[in-house]
Order: structure tokens, then C-alpha cells, then sequence
């Protein structure tokens, strides 16, 4: 007979989620008691098996964080000075202390999304301040204070990003949370972003490139928008091969894969949102000609297939906050004209709408499109269509 012991080994490994392991203990200790079987969810997407929220308990739980570390955080202020880095580690062990009950025993998934977060942004600030004591840090921070700080750069950028990111890793390694994901996918565009500015910064200095003009800023800005594209594309394709891996959604790392579509959709839809309708990088001033509102068509649509084919809401939110009400304002602008409703009240309506479409008939929607779609040997490797 397996032991309780061994249970909680696999919820850690993901093998077993917090209720599978309650109903098999409940089997165990009174197994002549028929039961029922689980309410069935096939008609859901396995989108919606993202385990987050574990029941009331778990919400109720989640306040009582939310109000402890307000105590401690201001007890700890009261007490400490402000740049003190006893107080981040202070919250930080705290996090880690009331993880090993919530998290380790009971498996609360709300309450541990919120001490990871707790957790990761104490290191953060720890991190800072550590930073803060070692390198001369200006008081104001502008152009020129930043341009003052080349030398220190690089080895402040590596302490914070490699430090949050190994941080992650080792309470991600204890307490299996999915939102940690996220942290090394945030930390990891930061120090590419970072690496891409220093790159730049040294050409310009040695000449290589020429220094541009006030006239010419805006185009620089827009031509920084590779690096969160491509940050944004590689982050995607982690976040596919994990959903690949696991296409019944079953495991942590499909949960893991959730947290990294949430942040690759922006990394990938903002930029795209830019060089497509041509929106000026300083005022935001947008202004698309044909051909800029076919190819904001065009990437809606690819960003729906897209997530339908990998079953992945998550990253239909950024399209249709981005490319849906510029792209529908234009469409329907010329009823608001004739019609008097305000412009903006139709794209809330139309976009509205189409959540409201894709969240309740999502499955069939997948069924109608992507089952004829693609081919047989594609889609036995993508999450299953439910009937």
C-alpha cells in the first residue's frame, strides 16, 4: 500500500495534484464506501484545468497573507531603516516559513502563487539593496546619471537578473510553483534587454555607429522593439514544447506553460502592434493606412489560430486589447458616423462579444476550426479537442 508520504512525493513531482491525493486517501481508509465518479471535463478546455485557486479555504487563506505580511511589513518599518537589508530577507524567510505549511503540506494553490510572489519580490529588494551598498548608485536618475553608470552596468544587471532568476529556481525546486516561471521569464527579457542597450551604447561610443539625432530617437525606440519580440517568440516556444510534453494539461509544467504564454503574448503582440500600424513611439499617435489595417487582420487572425490550435486563451487577451480595438475602430467607424453611437462604446461592445463567444463555445469553436484544419499526425501532438 502506498503511504501518505509517498503521495505528497508525487503532488511535488506533479504526478498527483492536492484533491487526487485526498480522494486516494479517502479511498484508502474506507474502501468499501462506493463512490461517485468526478464530475466530467471534457467539455472544458484544459486551458481551464490551470490549477490556481485551490476552494474558499484557499481564498480565506490568501487574506490571511495578504493581511500578515501588511503586519510585518509595517512592523518591520517601524523598526528598521527604510534601505535596511534585514527587512527584504526578514519577509523573504517569512515567505519561505509559511510556504512550508501552505505550500509543502497543504498545497494551496492561490495562497502559494502569493507567497511566491511575496518571496521573489523580498529577493528582489534584497537584491537592491545589496546592490545599493556595493556600487555608487546616483540619487536621480536620468541620462546622464545613467550614461555615468556604464562601467557598473553589466555586473548590477547580472547580480539582480542571475540573482532573481537562481532564486526562483531554488523555491521553485522546493515548492513546485508555476507563477516562478514567469519570474525567470520577466528576469531573463531584462538582461537581454539590458545586454542589447550596452551593445548599443559601446558601438555608438567607438564610433561604429553614428549617434542620433533628436529626430531620429523614435526610430531608434522602434528598433528596440526586436528585443522583447524575440524574447517573446523564445519564451513561446519553451511554453509550447512544455504544452507538448504534457497534453492532457496534467503535470506542473503545463502550469508552467500557462505563466510563460501570459508573458510571451505581450512580448510578442505589442511590438507587432507597433511596426503594423506605425504608431509614433513618443506621442502614441497612430496612424495606419491600408495596409497596415490588413496586416493587423492578418496577425488576428494568426494570433487566434494559433491559440486555438494550442488551446491557450491566454494569449488571445493582448490580441484583442491591442490589435482588436484599433483594428475594429477603423472598421466601424464609419457606421458610428451615421448611426451617432461613440466609436468607442462598438469596440467595447464588439470586443466584449467576441469574449464572450470564445469563452463559452471555445471547445466547439476549436472542433469546427482546427479539427479540419490540420492534419491528423499534428493535432495527436496538441492538446485534445474535447467533444
Amino acid at each position: 500500500m502506498i503511504d501518505e508520504a509517498t503521495l505528497d512525493r508525487a503532488v511535488s513531482a506533479g504526478i498527483l495534484d492536492a484533491g487526487q491525493r485526498d480522494a486516494l486517501l479517502r479511498l484508502a481508509r474506507d474502501p468499501a464506501k462506493p463512490r461517485l465518479p468526478p464530475e466530467p471535463i471534457a467539455s472544458l478546455s484544459v486551458d481551464d484545468q490551470m490549477r490556481l485557486v485551490g476552494g474558499g479555504n484557499d481564498i480565506f487563506v490568501t487574506v490571511g497573507i495578504v493581511l500578515l505580511f501588511s503586519g510585518v511589513l509595517f512592523a518591520l518599518r517601524a523598526v528598521l531603516p527604510a534601505d535596511s537589508m534585514l527587512l527584504a530577507a526578514s519577509l523573504a524567510a517569512a515567505s519561505w516559513g509559511v510556504a512550508e505549511i501552505v505550500t509543502r503540506q497543504k498545497r494551496m494553490r492561490l495562497s502559494s502563487t502569493l507567497l511566491a510572489l511575496v518571496f521573489s519580490a523580498s529577493m528582489a529588494g534584497l537584491l537592491l539593496d545589496f546592490i545599493g551598498t556595493r556600487f555608487a548608485l546616483p540619487g536621480a536618475i536620468n541620462a546622464f546619471s545613467l550614461l555615468a553608470l556604464r562601467g557598473d552596468a553589466l555586473p548590477i544587471g547580472l547580480i539582480l537578473g542571475l540573482g532573481l532568476i537562481a532564486a526562483a529556481c531554488v523555491y521553485f525546486i522546493r515548492f513546485k510553483v508555476p507563477v516562478l516561471a514567469a519570474i525567470v521569464a520577466v528576469a531573463g527579457t531584462g538582461l537581454a534587454f539590458l545586454g542589447a542597450v550596452l551593445i548599443y551604447h559601446d558601438r555608438m561610443i567607438s564610433g561604429d555607429i553614428a549617434a542620433p539625432g533628436p529626430n531620429q530617437l523614435a526610430d531608434v525606440l522602434s528598433s528596440a522593439l526586436a528585443i522583447p519580440l524575440l524574447c517573446g517568440m523564445i519564451i513561446f516556444i519553451v511554453a509550447v514544447f512544455l504544452d507538448l510534453r504534457d497534453r492532457d494539461r496534467q503535470t506542473v509544467w503545463s502550469d508552467c506553460a500557462f505563466w510563460l504564454h501570459v508573458i510571451s503574448a505581450p512580448l510578442l503582440v505589442h511590438p507587432l502592434f507597433i511596426l503594423a500600424t506605425g504608431q509614433e513611439v513618443f506621442s502614441g499617435q497612430i496612424e495606419p493606412g491600408v495596409t497596415a489595417g490588413v496586416l493587423l487582420g492578418v496577425m488576428m487572425v494568426v494570433f487566434v489560430l494559433v491559440a486555438l490550435a494550442i488551446d491557450r486563451r491566454s494569449l488571445l487577451a493582448p490580441t484583442l486589447a491591442y490589435f482588436g480595438s484599433v483594428g475594429i475602430y477603423y472598421l466601424v467607424s464609419g457606421a458610428a458616423n451615421t448611426t451617432g453611437i461613440p466609436p468607442f462604446a462598438l469596440i467595447l461592445i464588439t470586443i466584449g462579444a467576441m469574449v464572450i463567444l470564445f469563452g463559452a463555445g471555445w471547445q466547439r469553436i476549436r472542433r469546427l476550426i482546427i479539427g479540419p484544419l490540420l492534419p491528423t499526425s499534428f493535432l495527436d501532438r496538441l492538446p485534445p479537442i474535447k467533444a
